[in-house]
C-alpha cells in the first residue's frame, strides 16, 4: 500500500518550483492558478524573493502548497498517474493536510490558496509579534517533551505542537516558558533544545483566535469527500467525512500534529511505500518512525519522470 505526503511551514525556500515550472506546463498552470486566486504575484517571490518575505507566514503557507501542487500536476498530468489508482491514503503536516486534500479533490485549487492565506494571516495575527515561541527538542520523544514543556510553563502556556519522530519534538507557547523549556532541556535529558525561527507560536492554545476565524472560513467553502482517506493531524486516523475533516482543520490550528503515529498507523495499516510530494522534509521522518518503509520525494522534473515510471 502507499500513501502520498505533503510537507508543511519550513519547506520554503527562495526559487522553489521555478526550474519545474521551466520544463512542466502543468506547473506554470498551477502557479498561474494560484497568482489569480490570490490576487498576488506569489510565484514571483517564489521565484525570486526577498526571502523574508516569503518566510512571512501568509505568503509561506500558500507557497509551500502552491508548489507541492505543481509537482503533483506534473506527476499527474503529465506523467498519467491517478491518485485513486495509486495510493490508498494521503496525509500532510499542518498546513500539508491543505495540500492533501487539494490533491484528493477536497477543495479546489483557489479555494486551497485563499484558505491558506487567510490561516497565514489569522496564525500571525492571533498572538503579538513577541509574545510566542517555538523550539524543537532534539533526541526527546513526546513522553519527555510533555514533561519539559509541563515544567517550563509556570503559569504560561508551553505545550507540544508537534510529534514529529522519534527524537524530535516540537513544544509552542508563550516566549518565557519556551525559553525556561529551552534551559530545562538538556538537564532532563534531551539531546539539544533549539529555538525556532518562527513568527508565531503555532499548534497551541494562543492560536484560538485563528481557529475561530478558520470556523467561520471553513463554514462557507465547499468540501468534498477525498477520493482517497486523508490522514488527520489531529487524530492520527483516516477520516473522508466532509463534515468530520472540516472540524478537524479547526481543531488542527491550536492540536497538535500528530505526525509520528499518523506515520505509525498508516504502516500498521499495511502503507509500506510512501511518497512525498514537494519536498524532502517528511520522508527523512518517515524513515526515523518506520525504518523498513520505503520513501520517494519528489521536487524536480527528474524526480516527476521517475515516480511516473515506477509508480504509474
Amino acid at each position: 500500500m502507499r500513501a502520498f505526503l505533503f510537507p508543511g511551514q519550513g519547506s520554503q525556500s527562495v526559487g522553489m518550483g521555478a526550474a519545474l515550472a521551466d520544463a512542466s506546463q502543468a506547473a506554470r498552470d498551477t502557479f498561474g492558478e494560484v497568482d489569480e486566486a490570490l490576487g498576488q504575484n506569489l510565484f514571483k517571490l517564489m521565484r525570486e524573493g526577498p526571502e523574508d518575505d516569503l518566510k512571512l507566514t501568509e505568503n509561506a503557507q500558500p507557497a509551500i502548497m502552491a508548489h507541492a501542487l505543481a509537482v503533483f500536476r506534473a506527476l499527474t498530468r503529465e506523467g498519467g498517474v491517478s491518485l485513486e489508482k495509486v495510493a490508498h491514503f494521503v496525509a500532510g503536516h499542518s498546513l500539508g493536510e491543505y495540500s492533501a486534500l487539494c490533491a484528493a479533490g477536497s477543495f479546489d485549487l483557489p479555494t486551497t490558496a485563499k484558505l491558506l492565506k487567510l490561516r497565514g494571516q489569522a496564525m500571525q495575527a492571533a498572538v503579538p509579534v513577541g509574545v510566542g515561541a517555538m523550539a524543537a527538542l532534539l533526541g526527546a520523544d513526546l513522553q519527555l517533551a510533555e514533561k519539559i514543556a509541563a515544567a517550563a510553563a509556570q503559569g504560561e502556556i508551553c505545550t507540544v505542537a508537534n510529534d514529529n519522530d522519534p527524537s524530535q519534538v516540537v513544544i509552542s507557547g508563550h516566549k518565557g516558558a519556551i525559553d525556561r523549556a529551552i534551559e530545562l532541556a538538556r538537564e532532563m535529558g534531551a539531546k539539544r533544545a533549539l529555538p525556532l525561527p518562527v513568527s508565531a507560536p503555532f499548534h497551541c492554545p494562543l492560536m484560538q483566535p485563528a481557529a475561530e476565524a478558520m470556523a467561520d472560513a471553513l463554514s462557507y467553502v465547499v468540501l468534498e469527500a477525498p477520493a482517497v482517506p486523508l490522514y488527520a493531524n489531529v487524530t492520527a486516523q483516516p477520516a473522508t467525512d466532509p463534515d468530520t475533516i472540516r472540524s478537524q482543520l479547526v481543531e488542527q490550528v491550536t492540536g497538535m500534529v500528530r505526525w509520528r503515529e499518523t506515520v505509525a498507523n498508516m504502516f500498521d495499516a499495511g502503507v509500506h511505500e510512501f511518497v512525498e510530494v514537494g519536498g524532502k522534509v517528511l520522508g527523512s521522518m518517515v524513515k526515523r518512525i518506520t525504518p523498513d518503509a520505503n520513501v520517494t520525494s519528489i521536487v524536480t522534473i527528474e524526480d516527476v519522470e521517475a515516480a511516473a515510471k515506477e509508480i504509474a
